[in-house]
């Protein structure tokens, strides 16, 4: 019974990083068009715009950072098993709770350092220091929390699921860590 429970907090948990991720991933078509309206700009007009072109690399915190835990849930990280896959399984399944708890730990410490840091530049109105650049840095800065913020809602869906053979109940096939990324859609 308790294991269901957990399930169901994980899955409400993932629906949160697939419509966050699914969301944040146009960003990387922003950043192809933003880039062919600047080549167009620099090799067919012999212009640019500063603020255009700041816009690529404003474009790519979101790619990166909101995009981390999309890409962990749909196992597209590397996971180095050397020694991982010759453990017995209930030493992996410890292994990876305690891995999923680093990585809850390790948000929490980003986000509550990196909030004054996004406070900071709010607070003195930060903007980019080139002429025509583009002004609300914080926003760019702001993708820092939110980025690790969603790695800490996967971590705790991981750490939920990761938990659930102690309890009696058995990973969905899917979500186990060990299977390998053709058998995780299965």
């Amino acid at each position: 019974m308790f294991a269901l429970r957990l399930e169901s907090a994980a899955r409400f948990l993932d629906v949160i990083v697939e419509h966050s991720g699914r969301l944040a991933s146009w960003t990387g078509f922003a950043l192809v068009c933003v880039m062919a309206f600047n080549v167009l700009l620099r090799y067919l007009f012999h212009t640019g715009s500063v603020a255009m072109q700041e816009l690529e690399w404003h474009l790519m915190a979101p790619v990166s950072l909101l995009c981390i835990a999309y890409a962990i849930k749909h196992e597209g990280h590397v996971r180095v098993d050397i020694l991982y896959g010759r453990f017995p399984p209930y030493i992996r399944q410890v292994l990876e709770v305690v891995s999923c708890l680093v990585a809850v730990a390790f948000s929490a410490i980003i986000i509550k350092l990196s909030i004054g840091y996004v406070m900071q530049s709010y607070l003195i109105g930060e903007k980019s220091p080139d002429p025509g650049g583009l002004p609300y840095r914080f926003i760019l800065k702001a993708m820092i929390p939110a980025g690790f913020l969603l790695l800490l809602v996967q971590s705790l869906a991981a750490t939920l699921r990761s938990l659930i053979p102690f309890f009696g109940g058995v990973v969905p096939p899917a979500a186990q860590p060990d299977k390998p990324l053709e058998h995780a859609a299965e």
